[in-house]
């Protein structure tokens, strides 16, 4: 084998490396600058707390921010938290067994491991190809993978509560509220609750 061609084995797998870790470290921050936040403005006393789950993976995360900022500027007194909607069933478990899947079929073919042999299986010529083009392979299998790990978390949700009172799910409707009809739905669940706390003697 050629020093090109080891050379570009190298910085193929050296970029898959720090594609996972980047990816890795996004979600791990985002993660815990969500949870940061939620600890944070719960220990301030703040009087609401509206929470927003949506789908990262559909691009929703704009969506949040700019409705995050509509809300606290209209109503300062509610903290706006997001995070994930993380789909329920198997998906989930199934995005990340596919991922560590992903991992381990991209070592085994960056270091000419034949798996099927230690199957007692005959090896396919699909498994051939990719030893003989790991450059392509490993590319071609990590962005694949990610397509489907994307489509397997994909829920399209924006689910909005305050104060665990459920306002709107897109989830029920197929659609993101409107600013104004949000507003309304805000104004009569806060009234609702003014109401209800002489009767309750509730601390929002």
């Amino acid at each position: 084998m050629s020093f090109s061609t080891n050379f570009c084995i190298s910085l193929s797998f050296l970029t898959i490396v720090i594609t996972c870790i980047v990816l890795s470290n996004d979600n791990y921050a985002q993660a815990s600058e969500n949870e940061a936040e939620s600890i944070t403005k719960i220990g301030q006393g703040v009087g609401h707390i509206m929470n927003i789950y949506y789908c990262y993976s559909c691009g929703y995360r704009k969506v949040f921010e700019d409705y995050a900022g509509i809300i606290q500027q209209k109503y300062p007194e509610i903290s706006v938290i997001g995070a994930n909607y993380d789909p329920p069933g198997l998906n989930m478990y199934l995005s990340r067994l596919i991922g560590f899947g992903k991992m381990i079929l991209i070592m085994c073919i960056l270091s000419g491991v034949n798996i099927f042999a230690w199957l007692n299986k005959p090896q396919p010529a699909w498994w051939s190809w990719c030893l003989e083009n790991k450059l392509y392979a490993c590319m071609m299998m990590f962005f694949l993978a990610n397509m489907i790990e994307g489509q397997l978390v994909s829920s399209g949700a924006f689910e909005i509560s305050l104060n665990n009172i459920p306002l709107w799910s897109k989830l029920e409707t197929g659609r993101i509220p409107q600013p104004p009809e949000l507003f309304q739905i805000i104004d009569n669940t806060l009234q609702f609750s003014k109401m209800d706390l002489p009767n309750n003697n509730f601390a929002q």
